[in-house]
């Protein structure tokens, strides 16, 4: 009876094996990993120390609380996207709901109130993208003018004062209050039917596909056929009709818009796409990064009120996960760098 040699071991895998698995399972990961990974430690840190905060009440308030400025954050993930950053948005929001609000005033209906703020934001949006397409002037340079000529037009409508509908019994002023199953405020899930709406047509549709590849490359999208400057329009349209919408949200949800909400919504709207790993470079955009962008700000500022904190620190809080948030981004993308390059010498 013979006996048969054990098998001698297979070779080592290689260098460039063990590359490509590793990045096989970075892409098995949504991109959104790290920042969603960061939100549960967040919130299991401030639950820790103060057990109420986990409440199912107190978590689902979280989602309302980010809703407002997580909806115009997700409208700068287009604009982003395409290198560009929109300074006016918050003043964008806030006169497109004081002529929602006035038009109420005036006799119309208030679902109908509601879709002259949109028409009226995505106006705004409009004169934006047309004089930095005409003018060939950066977006962030057009809109550091309309963010004052939009605040200051704002204000001349609304008198300096705020603007209350006399009448508040529709149902429009109730809906985006009301709970469902008595914990999920309506708000809310307006919040993340919008989210849904915009991932499709971020990823899903040829203008999304426009947005990202004039971010990438503009005069590579140029020379595909790509008509840059009506991308470049309809982008700024769709932030302008999205801060509409979110001020005709408020309106709903408040019952009334002031002379200054949304003046100070510009640093934390940036801060959710960046948090969210939107990178500043353009190229591409998360819809679900901004979503959970937004709810880490959220809970920082209501961490912070927990933790019994004096809440201005949390400007500074936001502030600091924004620099930390572009550090790691810059990390990341060198070492993604690295990587690549050390795949293609193999």
């Amino acid at each position: 009876m013979s006996i048969r040699p054990a098998p001698e071991p297979g070779p080592a895998p290689s260098a460039a094996v063990v590359s490509a698995r590793s990045t096989s399972l970075r892409r098995a990961l949504p991109e959104e990993t790290g920042v969603i990974g960061a939100l549960i430690v967040l919130v299991v840190f401030i639950g820790l120390l103060r057990p109420n905060f986990l409440t199912p009440a107190v978590l689902f308030q979280q989602l309302s609380g980010a809703a407002f400025i997580g909806m115009l954050a997700l409208g700068m993930v287009f604009v982003i996207a395409i290198r560009d950053i929109d300074l006016s948005v918050g003043w964008m929001f806030n006169f497109a709901a004081v002529v929602g609000a006035k038009s109420i005033v005036a006799g119309l209906d208030p679902w109908l109130g509601a879709g002259v703020a949109v028409a009226f934001g995505a106006l705004l949006g409009l004169v934006n993208g047309v004089l930095s397409a005409r003018l060939r002037i950066p977006v962030i340079i057009i809109t550091l003018g309309t963010f004052s000529a939009f605040r200051g037009l704002s204000l001349v409508v609304n008198e300096s004062r705020a603007v209350v509908p006399p009448d508040r019994t529709s149902a429009f002023f109730s809906l985006f209050d009301a709970k469902v199953f008595g914990l999920i405020p309506g708000v809310a899930i307006a919040f993340v039917v919008l989210a849904i709406l915009l991932h499709v047509l971020l990823h899903h549709t040829r203008f999304g596909y426009r947005v990202q590849a004039m971010g990438s490359n503009p005069d590579a999208a140029r020379l595909a056929g790509i008509a840059t400057d009506r991308t470049r329009i309809l982008v700024l349209v769709l932030m302008g009709a999205i801060a509409g919408l979110t001020g005709a949200m408020f309106l709903g949800f408040r019952e009334a818009i002031d002379p200054v909400t949304g003046g100070d919504y510009l640093l934390p709207v940036v801060a959710a796409v960046i948090i969210g790993g939107t990178p500043l470079s353009g190229g591409r955009g998360t819809i679900l990064g901004a979503v959970v962008g937004a709810l880490i700000i959220q809970v920082i500022t209501t961490g912070i009120l927990f933790l019994g904190v004096d809440v201005k620190w949390s400007t500074f809080v936001t502030g600091a996960v924004i620099i930390v948030a572009v550090a790691v981004d810059q990390l990341v993308r060198r070492q993604r760098e690295r990587q690549r390059r050390s795949a293609d010498s193999l």
